[in-house]
């Protein structure tokens, strides 16, 4: 009798499209691209092909509009910080504003890095699910370290992912996942300078403020 395949859930990805997007809303109309509403309603637009393709199984599809939609959202992100940067010295926004901006853009780049490595590494969601305990990972989880009994054919899922992308936005480093591959290096020194970016720039306009 063929086992059947434990499929790691993909809700928590979709949320997290979903809460940042959301996020967005929290930025001022200048820091946004567009109107602020905008990105959340082109996640919801995407999400129903992206459910109903991944329910049909056509999984090339569903790969496609994930990574438009997380495309989408990661250059709204940098956009917005780039108009975060430009504004600061330039005092175009009240102290109010620049703190609810800075807070929104440091979490959507928590879930936008976890997104790319969940949706990265490995192969992607659905080559892990068939690949359970022969990974071909970027990062080197602890559970990988121990494979007897329960880990025997762990598999990481979104939520170690965005567990290691929290890490990454406030340690500046993985902590106690090793990072094996040169692309996944990239991303989390990417990720790093995006956070303390974001830190710093906060910080000098709370020193400037007072």
């Amino acid at each position: 009798m063929t086992k059947k395949i434990a499929r790691e859930p993909r809700w928590h990805a979709f949320v997290a499209m979903i809460a940042a997007g959301s996020l967005y809303l929290a930025l001022p109309e200048p820091m946004s691209i567009g109107p602020s509403w905008g990105l959340l309603a082109i996640i919801f637009l995407l999400m129903i092909p992206l459910v109903v393709s991944w329910r049909r199984g056509d999984y090339d599809i569903t790969k496609i509009l994930t990574f438009i939609a997380n495309g989408i959202i990661t250059a709204a992100m940098v956009a917005s910080l780039g108009v975060l940067i430009y504004g600061i010295p330039r005092h175009l926004e009240s102290p109010q504003a620049l703190l609810r901006s800075a807070i929104a853009l440091w979490f959507t780049n928590v879930l936008v890095f976890a997104l790319w490595y969940w949706k990265l590494d490995a192969g992607g969601p659905l080559v892990r699910d068939s690949s359970r305990g022969d990974l071909d990972s970027s990062f080197l989880f602890p559970q990988m370290m121990n494979q007897s009994g329960d880990y025997d054919s762990w598999s990481p899922n979104f939520i170690d992912y965005l567990f290691l992308a929290f890490n990454t936005s406030t340690a500046f480093s993985p902590t106690d996942t090793a990072v094996l591959s040169r692309w996944a290096k990239l991303g989390m020194m990417v990720q790093s300078i995006i956070s303390l970016t974001i830190v710093a720039l906060l910080a000098a306009r709370a020193v400037n403020i007072l």
